[in-house]
């Protein structure tokens, strides 16, 4: 019978510490093979691998598409790349961002939980918004075990709390103790899986995973779902909704995915870059209209003159505007209001959770 041997875990901003603690009480004949992925800008070289060879016992290597999953091993994902596990075998994909973020928490703990079920240990580490929270809630449908960072001593609990709000946690522990919990929970056999666990060649074409290949609803059918009122921030495409207990995500056809958080987080970053698109092109418009109007007026056209210098004025007067709203204006404090709500519901509830699920 397997023990808990595959260990996917995940973190966000403040994540780096924990990780290390977490690593490097570890020891090296772990049954265990560990893959971790972090939110990383997309043309960055990550230095996490040899940070951790410091601190390490087990031999930490950068993922490598295809490469077989070997037991007491620490693989970590590549930056622009999704993380991704099959039967036996580690795959690396630029399917399509979750999140906003490639590589996401959610693609490796669901593609871990449907080739290994009951075999997985999934966990959430420091991190804003709630990336990890689906995929644990994936894990533990397939009969594994979910684990989290404690959030009060979390730099940023975000991640951690929407955890334990949204799926059924089995412990939570905090940094110092999370290395010695992975080594006690890896030894201990494993359950029947309560899904059935497919090998690389029995995957149902009509189900693929979509970080591999997105949904590619269009050509193959059904569209995903049901339709919203909302717009994919990464292509403009429709966004479908589906309800999953409390929790609602939203998926656009082609598989870019996202939380109701990290919907309305991206739809902020949309909204700002679109106004100050519309600075650009108003600025633009203004000096295209001042330069007209020096040529016109050069030879001798005063009136189509003073008309573009009018032009030019009302360009810059809605360019301030604009610039003014986005700097401290009403639509400034929507910006900002928008990264507040997850915030606020760690301050709220944090007492409230400590004492629930078990302590490591």
């Amino acid at each position: 019978m397997h023990g808990h041997d595959i260990v996917v875990l995940g973190f966000s901003a403040g994540g780096i510490e924990p990780l290390l603690q977490l690593v490097a009480d570890l020891p090296a004949d772990l049954p265990a093979s560990v893959f971790v992925v972090h939110h990383f800008p997309a043309h960055s070289v990550s230095a996490l691998p040899s940070i951790l060879r410091r601190v390490s016992s087990l031999p930490v290597t950068t993922a490598v598409d295809n490469e077989p999953i070997r037991a007491g091993r620490v693989y970590v994902g590549r930056p622009d790349r999704h993380l991704l596990l099959e039967a036996g075998r580690v795959r690396l994909t630029r399917g399509p961002r979750e999140h906003g973020n490639r590589p996401a928490l959610d693609p490796l703990f669901r593609s871990a939980a449907r080739a290994y079920g009951s075999r997985v240990i999934g966990i959430v580490l420091s991190g804003t918004l709630d990336d990890g929270t689906a995929g644990l809630r994936a894990i533990k449908a397939a009969g594994g075990l979910a684990v989290v960072q404690d959030p009060q001593g979390a730099a940023y609990p975000g991640m951690p709390r929407s955890a334990l709000d949204h799926a059924e946690v089995d412990h939570v522990a905090p940094a110092e103790e999370l290395g010695a919990l992975v080594c006690r929970l890896a030894t201990q056999p494993a359950p029947p899986a309560s899904v059935s666990i497919p090998s690389a060649d029995e995957m149902d074409p009509d189900d693929p995973e979509p970080a591999v290949v997105g949904t590619a609803a269009l050509r193959r059918g059904p569209l995903p779902d049901r339709p919203s009122m909302l717009t994919c921030p990464e292509c403009g495409g429709l966004l479908f909704e589906a309800e999953d207990g409390d929790l609602l995500h939203f998926r656009c056809h082609v598989g870019h995915a996202f939380s109701e958080e990290t919907l309305l987080a991206a739809q902020s970053d949309a909204l700002e870059g679109a106004l100050w698109s519309a600075v650009r092109a108003l600025e633009e418009k203004a000096e295209l209209a001042r330069r007209l109007a020096e040529r016109v007026r050069g030879r001798g056209m005063s009136r189509s003159a003073a008309g573009f210098d009018q032009t030019a004025a009302d360009a810059e007067q809605g360019s301030s505007m604009i610039r003014e709203t986005l700097l401290q204006g009403p639509v400034r404090r929507a910006l900002d209001a928008a990264a507040e709500p997850a915030a606020a519901a760690t301050e709220e509830s944090a007492p409230a959770r400590a004492t629930g699920p078990h302590r490591a």
